[in-house]
């Protein structure tokens, strides 16, 4: 990320999660940044409502930001889902659950490529645009070295090819464009806080979200179909 490509003033930011802590922290850091005339949040407790694995909603959504009238420079989806109500994550493989997994695919994977199908075509062919989703370290292939949470290691890998593939087709049409996965670091809140551990690098929602923003505005073309840190350094497959 040695050059600089900054995103055009004006237009709008879309951040997918508003009942996250990352998510609230992230609209709160988008909007103090005065990079964009308004910042929009999507989710379950908005209006429209946002389930992100139903089509239906998104298409609601695609809606009301056509509506807004301004570019869409930016989306960050921020949803995720690490233990659901059928428990999780897994320590070995006699705890899979088929049903669980799947739970843990449609919100981890699915529900981004929903938001690729929907918002992708929105962006502004003409300068700098992007869309990026949370990912974790974990999602890494190359950097799994214990074993363990199947459902949410498998289905960030998944999204991290989602968002690899939607990259190169959206080159095609918008050459200003970025697509990527980023990992936020350990953040502290309530998805992580049952597996946090002692000595680990541990992260406010605002300071996570502080050096997101830091890291999308130093992403350039270049750097589309990647898979980066909170500190923009690449991470593996």
């Amino acid at each position: 990320m040695s050059c600089l490509e900054t995103f055009p003033s004006g237009g709008i930011a879309v951040v997918i999660g508003s009942r996250s802590a990352i998510g609230r922290a992230m609209v709160a850091a988008l909007a103090q940044s005065e990079r964009f005339d308004a910042v929009l949040s999507f989710g379950r407790d908005t209006a429209p409502v946002l389930d992100v694995t139903c089509e239906d909603n998104w298409k609601n959504v695609a809606a009301q930001i056509t509506a807004a009238g301004k570019p869409l420079r930016l989306v960050l989806v921020t949803t995720g889902l690490l233990r659901g109500p059928l428990g999780g994550p897994e320590r070995t493989w006699g705890d899979i659950d088929p049903m669980a997994m799947a739970g843990a695919f449609a919100v981890n994977a699915i529900g981004p490529a929903l938001a690729l199908k929907h918002l992708l075509p929105l962006l502004p062919k003409e300068g700098k645009s992007m869309f990026a989703a949370l990912s974790a370290r974990v999602g890494s292939i190359a950097d799994n070295r214990l074993g363990g949470w199947f459902s949410y290691r498998a289905s960030k890998a998944a999204l991290n090819q989602i968002l690899h593939t939607a990259a190169i087709e959206l080159a095609r049409s918008r050459r200003a464009a970025v697509c990527v996965a980023l990992h936020p670091g350990t953040v502290d809140t309530p998805l992580s806080a049952p597996f946090a551990r002692h000595g680990l690098d541990l992260h406010t929602p605002y300071a996570a979200a502080a050096h997101l923003v830091a890291v999308m505005d130093r992403l350039r073309v270049a750097d589309s179909g990647g898979f980066f840190d909170w500190r923009g350094a690449p991470i593996p497959w």
